[in-house]
């Protein structure tokens, strides 16, 4: 059987969003009852609902789901996870990359656990900076390591597109918790991760 992918929208949210989308849509001058743009305000609320997803989702179950007892206690990293957010402040969208790194005290957690809390809580309105320590409290508050680092590298439309219009610039972010205080421990990571960097 093919595989079917299934999207579950609540209904009155739905229609409270649609109608608001098609009040902006008009305000700003456009025909909400032309061909294009019959499906628009329905198609931004499902889309509005999907990409603030998060909001709904714990992360911190997300990596109990799966941390099992290990005895390995060297650096584990997950690299070049895309991230993709809406700036809180102009709801636009920024987008780029996580590397995040913890060193095992006991336990291991599933690696696709890692891109998946990058995905909960990207998928809110936010701003880099706390994406990037809720990011990381949640590895370092639930998994108990001996160090978590993050670091995001992101590029946001609202400079882009708007604004001071600056196509080439990019914010990058870190964080570092336990062991990667330790510059050596620190610089071993960056290390790893540098090629990714721009």
């Amino acid at each position: 059987m093919p595989y079917n992918k299934f999207e579950e929208y609540n209904i009155q949210v739905t229609d409270d969003v649609k109608a608001r989308y098609k009040s902006i849509i008009e305000d700003l001058g456009e025909d909400t009852n032309r061909d294009g743009l019959i499906k628009t305000p329905e198609r931004a609320s499902k889309a509005m609902q999907f990409l603030t997803q998060g909001y709904h989702q714990d992360a911190a179950e997300i990596l109990k789901s799966a941390m099992f007892k290990e005895s390995y206690n060297e650096m584990v990293i997950v690299k070049n996870i895309e991230v993709y957010s809406l700036c809180e402040h102009h709801i636009l969208p920024f987008f780029g990359k996580a590397h995040i790194a913890y060193i095992p005290n006991g336990h291991i957690v599933g690696l696709s656990k890692i891109p998946r809390i990058v995905d909960v809580f990207a998928r809110r309105l936010q701003v880099q900076e706390r994406l990037t320590e809720q990011i990381l409290e949640c590895i370092n508050n639930t998994l108990k390591p001996e160090g978590v680092a993050v670091v995001i590298e992101a590029s946001h439309m609202c400079m882009m597109m708007r604004g001071v219009q600056k196509q080439n610039s990019t914010t990058t972010t870190s964080g570092f918790r336990g062991a990667f205080k330790n510059i050596e421990t620190r610089t071993e990571f960056l290390k790893l991760i540098s090629e990714n960097l721009s």
